[in-house]
């Protein structure tokens, strides 16, 4: 990937993370091998380049690609893997419902919930993994505006923007008995409240779903 862009890869190391559920009062132990994440989200100078396409509503190179669904963001996973000579991650069945993640691929991909949270964690245990204020772009200091990708302090691990500026789509369907093909958001956006930037916050979307305040990044398997 192009660092000039701000979408550098971070290695990020194994672990477990314990997810948890407000609404069903419900938490879960995760194990997770080795991945790669990148340091920022989509930029929409990448997303351009790959794509063609500048969807966002504010417009500027550094400033993070937003008004993307989650099928768009999984159609430039593909696209990027196949510019850069991976291997795509996902396949799009012929009846065309739903999207398959074929694990044994090298390619770029969006991270799963777990991954996505132990790597804002890393490895902190409270809410945030610095002060709002220095981290994240939210309502209380965005002058309710999006924001060029890595203008706040990264986490231990290299990451920025992990709270704050727009929310990360995930791979996870966030609950399929009671929301059926919706998916798992995560990290809050320029717009929230500062309850919405922490690492455990969940929120979920319809995969078709597109608003400036939600973007993605990328992920690698390794190994």
């Amino acid at each position: 990937m192009d660092v000039m862009t701000g979408n550098e890869m971070v290695a990020i190391p194994a672990g477990q993370v314990t997810l948890s559920d407000r609404r069903t009062q419900r938490s879960w132990p995760v194990e997770l091998a080795p991945y790669r994440l990148s340091a920022c989200p989509v930029t929409q100078a990448l997303y351009a380049q790959v794509t063609g396409r500048r969807p966002s509503t504010a417009q500027g190179d550094r400033l993070p690609v937003e008004s993307v669904s989650w099928w768009d963001a999984v159609r430039f996973c593909n696209a990027l893997s196949e510019r850069d000579g991976f291997a795509p991650a996902y396949r799009f069945p012929a009846d065309g419902e739903g999207a398959e993640w074929d694990a044994s691929a090298d390619g770029y991909r969006l991270p799963t919930e777990a991954e996505w949270e132990h790597a804002c964690r890393a490895g902190t245990t409270g809410p945030r993994y610095g002060e709002l204020d220095d981290i994240a772009w939210y309502r209380g200091n965005s002058d309710e505006r999006i924001h060029d990708v890595g203008a706040r302090h990264p986490n231990a691990w290299g990451l920025h923007d992990m709270l704050g500026n727009v929310w990360d789509w995930c791979w996870d369907v966030y609950d399929a008995e009671v929301y059926g093909t919706y998916r798992v958001l995560r990290g809050g956006g320029w717009f929230d409240e500062h309850w919405s930037c922490r690492a455990s916050a969940r929120r979920r979307s319809h995969p078709a779903f597109q608003v400036d305040d939600v973007g993605f990044r990328v992920a690698r398997s390794v190994g």
